[in-house]
């Protein structure tokens, strides 16, 4: 019973959350589900609070997106089971179908993320919710962490993150484990719709779930899950001061009139910073993401050449200019 009123509270802390918003104008909450665990106990868990607390203005506030990843031979009638579920809870659900030929974990990933903003965005809808948890959180710090992401990519998984301007996705289940979710789904008999493909090893997350992480709880330490929770929560904290910090140099360096940047100024500092502010000033005004290696090459050309020095550096169909005080781009 302990673990269900620990489970409950998460939800109601993140619905108190809202309330601000509730307040001001009706918010609007799409909430990503799987049939799954996370996702049906996250369901649950909400429309309790819902029920409890509901008022004219904001009862019609939530709907559901389901995406079909057409992996498995049961995934219409998973689809039909989902669809009788909410329609027997009186809320709206929309379902999306991937292309049957998508079996990359990352593009499904990619499209499944897509669909929700574009979804949240075409129904004004001001938060998109889903149902990772605790273990999702570890699990895609590992994955992240083979690829060679930096700081950014290992700490991506958080509670609340700002998609735009007036879209936010939530993760209101992050704390809690998946063993405290499954506990919670069984106390409350709830209609959990079992995927094979949570079993195969031939999707990477697979073997990280049943393989590594059991691995490294028995032969190297057991409590590997709270260490690198401990480990997330300090680079989190580093990465934002790492985010501040190049905000504010972009703002210091930036030209008060055109697109470019002063790397006078810019060579002076550290060289993350340098590889940071070079990230942003490309985002912000071309919306291109320059690969990490690029940008370490373009900052070891621009520091190593004389100061008076005019050059150019090639970046597929854009050209970078360097002048003797100023960096800026042409197409």
């Amino acid at each position: 019973m302990q673990t269900f009123i620990k489970t409950s509270n998460q939800i109601i802390e993140y619905q108190l959350q809202l309330k601000n918003f509730y307040k001001q104008s009706e918010c609007r909450q799409v909430v990503a589900i799987s049939g799954g665990q996370d996702s049906i106990c996250l369901l649950n868990l909400i429309e309790n609070f819902q029920h409890k607390y509901q008022n004219t203005k904001n009862k019609n506030n939530i709907s559901y997106i389901y995406i079909d990843h057409q992996w498995r031979q049961d995934s219409y009638e998973q689809t039909v089971h989902i669809i009788n579920y909410i329609r027997f809870i009186n809320r709206k659900i929309y379902v999306y179908q991937l292309p049957k030929n998508l079996l990359s974990e990352k593009l499904c990933r990619t499209y499944r993320y897509h669909l929700f903003t574009k979804h949240a965005i075409q129904h004004n809808s001001r938060f998109i919710v889903t149902g990772h948890n605790e273990t999702d959180k570890i699990e895609t710090f590992l994955n992240n962490f083979f690829r060679g992401s930096g700081l950014q990519g290992t700490t991506s998984l958080i509670r609340q993150s700002k998609i735009n301007r007036h879209t936010h996705l939530l993760r209101p289940l992050l704390k809690l484990k998946r063993s405290d979710i499954y506990w919670a789904c069984k106390k409350l008999y709830l209609p959990i719709w079992s995927d094979n493909t949570n079993y195969k090893y031939q999707f990477e997350r697979n073997r990280t779930r049943y393989e590594l992480i059991p691995y490294l709880k028995k032969y190297f330490n057991k409590n590997i899950e709270s260490n690198i929770n401990l480990l997330l929560k300090n680079c989190y904290r580093d990465n934002e001061y790492i985010k501040q910090s190049t905000i504010k140099l972009y703002l210091t360096i930036k030209h008060p009139l055109y697109i470019a940047i002063n790397h006078n100024k810019l060579r002076k500092q550290n060289f993350t910073l340098q590889i940071k502010t070079i990230q942003l000033f490309c985002v912000y005004n071309l919306n291109i993401n320059l690969e990490h290696q690029k940008i370490v090459k373009t900052l070891i050309d621009i520091n190593t050449n004389q100061v008076h020095k005019y050059f150019i550096i090639k970046l597929d169909h854009l050209k970078m200019h360097i002048n003797n005080q100023w960096i800026y781009i042409t197409l």
